[in-house]
């Protein structure tokens, strides 16, 4: 499974997605032999681009080499997840010439959840994604896979206290808007957000930690008429990334899709 430092990617859209990227150290690519250029065809040529070493193996030596038979024939073996810092992603959006858009994710749990809300935030072009490095997942390949790769696009920050990285983007001019259902967070259809602004979302069960929720300028709820009693965290997450794109007139989905 390479050295300890490396990870393995598998499965085409996460490993076209991180030839694509430049997130990270690309070691070498394994494809299976059986495979034609109509099914593998793009992710060969993105590893011809970055100059990675091909290596063309049986279905069964791929199935051992990544100890999981869901590998869709491509396994990629990357350097370690480089994680970024907040200043970059505030940068990010002064060269876009942007209202900073962030994410931020309050110990919010399961790769699944992580990778489809990371998923939706490259999607909608925020400008990066703040995890606290304590007490919550790291970007492993299993995040990766189910964000469809996105994940190898993304600025994420690691942060030792999320309240405190708070104040500091608000003091750079950025509102924080926690997804919350308390009785003091605002209806959806009622909050403007066309503002520079950081959008936080909890942990599936409990929501935002008291500290957090202290720390931001103003809560949102979504509406529920059914009888559910709350929506899971990544699709609750992903309504409001869009509307906060939406609020913003869409800004950058043509320069966005033409440079995929």
């Amino acid at each position: 499974m390479g050295d300890s430092s490396t990870q393995m990617l598998m499965r085409r859209n996460t490993v076209l997605e991180a030839l694509r990227g430049s997130r990270r150290q690309v070691i070498q690519l394994w494809v299976q032999e059986d495979l034609g250029m109509n099914q593998i065809g793009a992710i060969l040529s993105a590893a011809r681009e970055r100059g990675v070493r091909v290596s063309k193996v049986s279905k069964q030596k791929l199935s051992n080499k990544a100890q999981d038979g869901s590998h869709q024939g491509v396994l990629l073996e990357v350097g370690p997840y480089v994680y970024s810092e907040v200043d970059e992603m505030l940068n990010l959006a002064t060269q876009r010439d942007e209202q900073p858009f962030l994410l931020l994710l309050d110990l919010l749990h399961g790769p699944q959840n992580i990778g489809s809300l990371l998923r939706t935030a490259e999607i909608c072009g925020v400008h990066g994604v703040i995890m606290q490095d304590r007490r919550a997942p790291e970007i492993t390949p299993a995040v990766v896979q189910f964000s469809s790769g996105a994940a190898e696009h993304l600025l994420i920050a690691q942060v030792t206290n999320l309240s405190a990285t708070m104040g500091y983007v608000q003091d750079t001019g950025v509102w924080v808007a926690g997804l919350d259902l308390n009785d003091d967070a605002r209806p959806f259809g009622t909050v403007d957000l066309d503002l520079p602004i950081a959008l936080v979302v909890g942990h599936e069960g409990s929501g935002l930690r008291r500290l957090v929720r202290d720390r931001c300028d103003f809560l949102v709820q979504l509406p529920m008429r059914g009888h559910t009693e709350s929506l899971n965290a990544a699709v609750a997450g992903s309504i409001l990334l869009y509307a906060a794109w939406q609020a913003r007139d869409f800004i950058g989905a043509h320069t966005a899709a033409t440079n995929r």
